[in-house]
């Protein structure tokens, strides 16, 4: 399927947003994620089903120092 991830044209097999965010191997603790211009909450990441078009942004937050 064909989606959109930080503005970028992406084919995934991802079912879901929890897919999606393992198929990329980030960590899914410090991930944020807005499907369509809605956040989407963590808990339901594995519950949100990815469909052809969608525009998913993700945002990765980073420790330092």
């Amino acid at each position: 399927m064909q989606i959109e991830v930080n503005g970028e044209p992406r084919d995934t097999s991802a079912a879901t947003i929890s897919d999606l965010i393992a198929e990329l191997a980030l960590d899914a603790r410090k991930v944020a994620v807005e499907r369509n211009l809605e956040i989407v909450p963590r808990s339901l990441h594995a519950q949100t089903r990815l469909a052809e078009g969608d525009r998913i942004e993700l945002v990765q937050f980073v420790g330092g120092g």
